[in-house]
């Protein structure tokens, strides 16, 4: 394995926070003085300060059988409480949780009063159908309130769930559904995206037909489409027709710190998706003070828009439980950031008067290429933190985000964390640090990192290594569903006690972390993680496909692009009279059987893929081709002519 680092980089000018925002910042340098003088001591500080426990812990971690982490395991809450009730008791339920969006205009303001309402609702009609603590419920739903509120509900409740991204396929949700063993379905009838409906409750159907547990009851649908839809009596229930004439009462049970919240699958390097799981009390605690300390929080007075979809780890913690928890006022917003027009996302900005918005560097990137004269038709100067999540961001597109976006003056706060992390590990905190364009920096107090070698020595000076957490943080994963075999294997057997986080990374003069991606077979397209095995499997499923070899190569709006490289059967190669018919046929195949997400940018008809005389396929060659690249060293190869063949085919 071996780490790229990009030498090239351009001088870059250091931002300092202006005196008036550090002067009303949350952050303080006490809070890194505290977490170095005893880091279990803060945490357990942070934990009794932002988290309300209906039985008080006495043990803040229990680290005696790594890497199974146990974080305030003698505490008890209620998660949903947390995000609801307790913010209603204390006299703060008219205050407005979320500014909903439609992606057609239609939109709702629901107080916390109101969605606190909501979510006893569905907790009992979940508990009608059976549902308690411990089972797993699959959520397949578009941006939509009850998105939210069905998480809560099951939360509520002790159960599971299981929240599966919208753009994905049926094959995709059904090995979720297989794998979880999921008991119900949340979905809706379909979406809106684009302009257009996209179908829902048509791929739930289709997921149920494939499952192999036969596990789930029910399928609750929410309408939202409109759209003709199919309907199994006895085991589809409208949401509109059970949830609205529930009960609003409903009395919230505690569970221990360690109880199971959700599971949340993620690409792995062997093709089949890792489900992820993450409990209650650690995972609330540091979503929390994440969210309040890194985006500078006021809940009295900000409104903050995390633009994920709640299918992704960053949805569930900077769209649900970090700003519910800290009783924040949102936006929730539908649709798609071109939708029905290209200053969507800055519409909906002067609307709300959001103050912090948390986006993607592949957005970003997006929103330069159309040009700066869309976002400056509106009014932004409601903002007053900007956040990058995802993926790498480079130096040129943070400096436009805040000089066009931000106004020039406000800050702009790069974030490193992952799925398997639950919550930023890795950030500046406004207000209280010089921020570096293109640098996550450092790591949020009571995290604690380092940059290895291969052989697990720290990298010392300005030369790239392995990212590794060297200490339990409370907002851990605690394993891979039903594999902790799998889970030991992945993250710990590299360096032992040591997390490894599968990215690369180097420290520049001044000590900042400057991420450098994946550095194994994970790509990261759009800030989403993609596994080159899933879509090798995917394009080899197809009946003209002999061989595949799937590559991430860099683009400059996504970060990364799927670039495939296929071998078609003998048998196929008389029939097919234009590659280019080929290529779009595999592409299309593999957005079916994973998701648009996962369909490649390109796919190569070859006659050959390079390989090594043990027969493993050299990747690194044709990431040189897929990039433009001279090819590197053939060597190694068992017909080193073979990238001459190669390259003239894909040119």
């Amino acid at each position: 394995m071996t780490v790229q680092i990009d030498h090239a980089l351009e001088e870059i000018r250091r931002f300092r926070p202006s005196p008036e925002f550090a002067a009303q910042s949350v952050a303080d340098p006490a809070l890194y003085e505290a977490a170095r003088a005893d880091r279990l001591a803060f945490w357990a500080d942070q934990a009794r300060e932002l988290v309300q426990w209906e039985k008080p812990f006495t043990r803040t971690l229990d680290w005696t059988n790594p890497p199974f982490a146990k974080w305030f395991d003698d505490g008890e809450l209620n998660v949903a409480v947390n995000c609801l009730d307790r913010h209603v008791e204390a006299g703060l339920g008219d205050r407005v949780a979320i500014h909903w969006e439609g992606e057609p205009g239609d939109s709702r303001d629901i107080t916390y009063a109101q969605l606190t309402d909501e979510v006893k609702r569905a907790a009992n009609v979940l508990e009608s159908l059976g549902i308690g603590s411990g089972d797993r419920v699959a959520i397949y739903l578009p941006m939509i309130p009850e998105a939210v509120v069905s998480m809560l509900a099951v939360a509520r409740i002790g159960a599971i769930h299981s929240v599966v991204f919208g753009g994905f396929s049926s094959d995709s949700l059904a090995s979720r559904i297989d794998d979880a063993e999921a008991s119900l379905v949340i979905t809706a009838d379909g979406g809106f995206r684009k302009g257009r409906v996209f179908p829902l409750k048509p791929v739930v159907d289709e997921a149920l037909a494939k499952t192999e547990g036969g596990t789930v009851r029910n399928v609750l649908v929410v309408r939202r489409g409109e759209n003709e839809i199919e309907w199994t009596e006895g085991r589809d229930l409208w949401w509109h027709e059970t949830v609205t004439d529930a009960s609003n009462e409903h009395v919230p049970s505690a569970f221990p710190a360690e109880h199971p919240l959700f599971i949340l699958y993620t690409s792995g390097t062997t093709g089949k998706p890792k489900g992820i799981l993450h409990t209650s009390g650690g995972y609330l605690v540091q979503t929390s003070f994440t969210h309040k300390y890194v985006f500078d929080l006021h809940p009295e007075t900000d409104v903050f828009w995390c633009t994920a979809d709640v299918g992704w780890v960053t949805g569930h913690s900077y769209v649900v439980y970090g700003p519910l928890a800290n009783g924040a006022t949102q936006v929730l917003y539908e649709g798609t950031p071109d939708t029905p027009h290209p200053g969507r996302w800055w519409e909906i900005v002067e609307k709300y008067k959001v103050s912090i918005l948390y986006t993607a560097p592949t957005a970003i990137r997006s929103f330069m290429k159309l040009g700066r004269q869309i976002p400056q038709q509106f009014n932004l100067r409601s903002l007053r933190v900007l956040g990058s999540v995802g993926e790498p961001i480079n130096p040129e597109a943070w400096i436009w985000y805040r000089e066009v976006i931000g106004g020039g003056s406000i800050p702009v706060v790069d974030t490193w964390w992952q799925t398997e992390t639950g919550a930023i590990m890795i950030s500046p905190l406004p207000g209280v640090m010089d921020l570096t364009p293109g640098s996550a920096q450092a790591p949020i107090p009571g995290v604690e990192v380092d940059i290895l070698t291969d052989e697990g020595e720290p990298v010392d000076g300005e030369n790239g290594g392995f990212l590794v957490i060297t200490e339990p943080w409370p907002a851990m994963l605690r394993g891979i569903w039903g594999d902790p075999e799998r889970f030991k294997q992945t993250y710990w057997e590299k360096y032992g006690e040591k997390y490894f986080a599968g990215d690369g990374a180097r420290r520049d003069e001044d000590g900042d972390i400057w991420l450098l991606g994946r550095v194994d077979d994970v790509m990261n397209v759009s800030g989403h993680r993609l596994s080159t095995t899933e879509i090798e499997s995917s394009l080899v499923a197809h009946p003209w496909t002999a061989e595949a070899a799937v590559v991430g190569a860099s683009d400059e709006t996504t970060g990364q692009a799927v670039v495939a490289f296929v071998i078609l059967k003998a048998s196929q190669v008389s029939h097919i009279t234009d590659p280019n018919d080929a290529s779009e046929e595999l592409r299309k195949h593999v957005a079916v059987q994973i998701g648009a997400i996962a369909r490649p940018r390109q796919v190569f008809i070859v006659n050959e893929l390079p390989k090594t005389r043990s027969g493993k396929i050299m990747r690194r060659l044709l990431r040189d081709l897929a990039e433009g690249r001279q090819v590197g060293d053939t060597t190694t190869l068992a017909d080193t002519s073979i990238m001459e063949v190669i390259s003239a085919q894909v040119r």
